[in-house]
């Protein structure tokens, strides 16, 4: 590109960040998602040939941008508008400095949902008709289920490659990620008070000893920052007793477990229901296995030519919406742009990794659709 378009290009991307960042879409907010949806597909309707269709799945809305007609999709770049809630909805601007962009969702993935925007216009200005899809979701932050998965397994969404760009970097294509054990421990007791509490069953004690039994089936943490084994955190303890002499009668707790292939979601909780009393039940929240990824070669190729240096293979601790897809036997590439304090106020993106992310993706685009 030319230095005038490529300022033109820039302009562009950080308006487009912008504007998405003022709307607060978050689980919390339905009717913000809603409108950040309607945003998008205000940006995609002048577009003759493409076709967009909303998608409803428990009230949880998505979209699909494909070309018109029987074409079937190539090439599917999929991203999500939600982002973590911040309750005050001030929080929801943005700020330029450093060469960044700063505010909630710019890296996760306002800012990328730009790129995919711009580069969906463009092929399809370019080229009526290319086999090039766009699905945006509302609940990747809360799962998934109603978005990504629905589309795949419930409406019977289809694409040779997806493209993911939710994990890696902008030299990181991610190969692997970590499967997602989302869980709640609850466990009834008898309340008494608590200066004679051999008359109750502390229902609090009983929740403390059992993840204390469960985290001990996992390898001790280390200060090795790669870490490529399963883990267990404690997210939150409840329980509803408020008074400081009161032994409690219900108590629960949020558990977070990552683990690697070849481990399984069905192993795990095997293996963790054996430390459960006749007090205590498990309620799954989010099961997810180990997602193994199968980057095309030449998106390899489209990323060196760009770099000047091959990118590297990295696998991923947390997860994203890519396990419904490759589930599905379809090859997932993911790498995203430069961008770090996600799911903060201070959440940034840097400008211009995303215009190197964009003249990557075009390449690779370029290079496969020339091909066909």
């Amino acid at each position: 590109m030319s230095s005038l378009d490529t300022a033109r290009l820039r302009e562009r991307l950080v308006a487009l960040t912008r504007d998405l960042v003022l709307i607060p879409g978050s689980a919390e907010r339905p009717e913000e998602l809603q409108r950040a949806l309607h945003w998008v597909r205000n940006h995609l309707e002048s577009l003759e040939g493409v076709t967009i269709d909303l998608y409803d799945s428990d009230g949880i809305a998505s979209l699909v941008a494909r070309p018109s007609g029987d074409i079937p999709i190539d090439v599917l770049f999929c991203a999500h508008l939600d982002v973590v809630h911040h309750a005050d909805p001030a929080t929801y601007g943005s700020e330029l400095r450093d060469n960044r962009i700063y505010g909630p969702g710019t890296g996760d993935m306002k800012g990328i949902v730009a790129i995919l925007l711009e580069l969906f216009r463009r092929f399809h200005l370019q080229s009526p008709g290319v086999p090039l899809a766009l699905a945006i979701t509302t609940d990747e932050e809360s799962g998934g289920d109603h978005g990504t998965r629905a589309l795949f397994e419930d409406f019977g969404l289809k694409c040779n490659v997806a493209m993911v760009p939710d994990g890696g970097s902008i030299d990181d294509i991610v190969v692997e990620e970590k499967g997602i054990l989302h869980l709640k421990l609850e466990a009834t007791g008898r309340a008494c008070h608590a200066a004679r509490p051999w008359l109750g069953h502390n229902a609090l004690e009983q929740i403390q000893t059992t993840i204390a039994a469960i985290q001990a089936d996992f390898p001790p943490l280390n200060a090795d920052l790669f870490h490529w084994q399963p883990t267990c955190s404690v997210t939150r303890i409840d329980t509803p007793n408020r008074s400081v002499n009161r032994v409690p009668s219900h108590a629960s707790a949020l558990l977070d477990i990552r683990f690697p292939f070849p481990q399984t979601a069905q192993r795990i909780l095997a293996d963790l229901s054996r430390h459960l009393g006749p007090d205590l039940t498990c309620t799954t929240l989010i099961a997810a296995d180990p997602t193994v990824l199968s980057p095309d070669p030449a998106f390899f190729e489209a990323c060196e030519a760009v770099l000047g240096h091959r990118p590297r293979e990295r696998r991923e601790h947390g997860g994203s919406d890519a396990r419904f897809i490759a589930s599905q036997n379809i090859p997932v590439i993911m790498s995203r742009p430069l961008c770090d304090n996600l799911h903060s106020s201070e959440e940034w993106i840097d400008i211009d990794s995303m215009l190197t992310f964009y003249e990557i993706y075009r390449r690779y685009l370029e290079a496969r659709f020339s091909a066909q």
